[in-house]
């Protein structure tokens, strides 16, 4: 007789040592992926039902969402919570993080980092988000020549005229640069911490952990409001835009050829919404013009700007005559 096997984790009404092993498993890792996932929960049912031995194979995506939920419930009163994102780089691998759901997490840093370390990376998240974002080119990504060389720190940022003009002066008199020798050494430690990528043509982005810590802080700092003054047209900067289909930021993924619309997709999310119509028959969901799924966010976009490039002018020249027309444009 064939055993029924149940795939839910242990089904106790209350949090028991199964529920405890796993946030354990998050405290020591913090951030897993499905397939990282799936032979620890394999374990962790094993040992509460040891009867019942599970292999990875028997874990499923509903098991894991049932003890994240469980676990979730336990923690939420503590202000931490397991969140769950695609890896926008690896289109549908989807990735767990344990965040807390209060405190500012570039403060949180502060364990792991120093005070001009946490400088450092907001020089960095400036350089992705700002500098390396503009209304023709949504890189979202530095390069990592450019990454050691915003280990000096600059006389003032965008960081530094967050608390106004007295605090701005104070701010910079006390910000020191770090060594190349110590870029270095954060860029790792942020990567193999799970907050950057670093992808094979040498750019540095955010992965799903920091975009479910920071979520909140992007777009706090980099979306800003309408102008406080008589000017009813004026309109917010947006720098930090969701997916039309997840409502996740998109920070790698596909966006409208007409530039004045703010669509953007994660490259799934449109491969689902457009797969059911005619390549010469799609259209923006929002303002209608032809979607060509050739415009890029991403370090995709600074690659095809640098190949286009055309005349004999090169690609610093060009970026610059385009940050110049953003200026104007805004």
């Amino acid at each position: 007789m064939q055993r029924n096997r149940d795939d839910s984790p242990p089904a106790d009404a209350n949090y028991d040592h199964a529920h405890r092993a796993f946030l354990q498993a998050f405290l020591s890792q913090s951030v897993m992926t499905v397939d990282e996932i799936r032979p620890i929960l394999a374990k962790i049912m094993t040992a509460h039902h040891p009867d019942r031995p599970r292999m990875d194979g028997d874990i499923t995506q509903q098991a894991i969402t049932s003890m994240v939920q469980a676990v979730n419930a336990k923690i939420s009163p503590l202000d931490y919570e397991i969140r769950s994102a695609k890896d926008q780089h690896t289109n549908n691998t989807l990735t767990y993080a344990l965040v807390n759901t209060t405190s500012d997490a570039l403060t949180q840093l502060a364990t792991t980092f120093t005070a001009d370390q946490i400088a450092y990376i907001k020089r960095l998240l400036d350089a992705m988000f700002d500098e390396n974002n503009t209304r023709k080119r949504e890189v979202m990504a530095v390069r990592s020549m450019r990454a050691i060389q915003l280990a000096k720190a600059p006389r003032r940022d965008r960081q530094s005229q967050a608390g106004g003009d007295a605090d701005a002066t104070q701010l910079e008199a006390n910000v020191k640069g770090i060594s190349q020798i110590e870029a270095d050494t954060v860029l790792a430690t942020l990567v193999s911490q799970g907050f950057f990528h670093k992808s094979r043509h040498e750019y540095y982005s955010l992965a799903p952990r920091a975009l479910m810590e920071l979520r909140a802080y992007l777009k706090e700092t980099y979306n800003d409001p309408p102008a406080e003054d008589d000017d009813e047209d004026s309109e917010p900067t947006i720098r930090i835009r969701d997916c039309e289909g997840c409502r996740e930021i998109v920070t790698v993924g596909l966006r409208c050829s007409n530039r004045n619309c703010d669509v953007r997709w994660h490259d799934s999310c449109a491969t689902q919404y457009f797969n059911s119509q005619q390549r010469n028959a799609r259209r923006c969901p929002k303002c209608k013009a032809d979607w060509t799924g050739d415009q890029y966010v991403g370090e995709r976009a600074d690659r095809t700007q640098s190949r286009s490039s055309t005349g004999g002018r090169s690609s610093v020249a060009q970026r610059m005559n385009e940050d110049e027309e953003d200026d104007e444009d805004e």
